[in-house]
């Protein structure tokens, strides 16, 4: 089974749908036989590569709150992530354009540790206040993730991966999907949002039957025939 996820680095629901996600798949009797893709979306293509300000100024701003009540949408958000092992702290936070991030993300594909640079990422900005648009910190926190600098400063300095990160956000735009985390399964269900574990391991186990039915055998001239079942609490015996 093939599992695409679009989400951005910076967005707090994506980061907590992750970890619901993986509850999910860690309870999910062929986890090993899943293949995870992590696709691209931008929340604001446009960012500047360092936003300045406060993080509570912009979104009362964006939302038209007062700062006191941006913050305490950070308080609740950083809760709920709390209840899924996650730190917050928004307080620190570096916003800037994840384009380049998203592209390492793709970088990081080629060597098999896409999700490792994944959670590599979201946790510099979302726990450390590392600069998530700055160049240099992006190849020394892919490297922390055993993407080797060299390569990760190779593609910064060039175009490599941008037609990658551009397709599939054409493809977002294609399959419909707004807003992120979104979740793909074999491109039969799509999940929108941070939805509990317990339904996304539904839909897992949904999805692997579908794709996966269990045949129906019959041997001709079997003793009992088609007698031999029960199709209800009326059958003969």
């Amino acid at each position: 089974m093939k599992v695409e996820i679009w989400s951005d680095v910076v967005c707090p629901w994506c980061y907590i749908g992750k970890r619901r996600f993986e509850s999910a798949l860690a309870r999910f009797a062929h986890r090993d036989e899943v293949e995870v893709v992590w696709r691209s979306f931008e929340l604001d293509p446009n960012a500047p590569r360092l936003r300045e300000g406060d993080y509570a100024d912009r979104l009362a701003r964006k939302y038209g709150t007062t700062r006191e009540q941006a913050v305490q949408m950070h308080e609740r958000i950083t809760a709920t992530a709390a209840d899924e092992g996650l730190s917050f702290r928004f307080d620190q936070a570096r916003a800037g354009n994840t384009f380049d991030a998203h592209r390492l993300v793709h970088l990081a594909a080629t060597f098999g540790i896409q999700d490792q640079v994944k959670e590599r990422l979201m946790r510099a900005y979302f726990s450390e206040g590392e600069a998530i648009g700055d160049r240099d910190t992006l190849v020394r926190l892919v490297e922390d993730a055993g993407v080797p600098a060299d390569q990760a400063r190779s593609v910064l300095s060039s175009d490599t991966y941008a037609a990658d990160v551009r397709a599939d956000e054409r493809e977002a735009a294609e399959l419909g999907i707004t807003g992120v985390p979104f979740f793909v399964l074999d491109r039969r269900y799509g999940v929108s949002g941070a939805q509990p574990a317990d339904l996304l391991l539904q839909t897992l186990e949904q999805a692997w039957r579908e794709a996966h039915p269990i045949p129906q055998l019959t041997t001709v001239g079997a003793p009992g025939g088609e007698e031999a079942a029960c199709t209800d609490d009326t059958c003969a015996i």
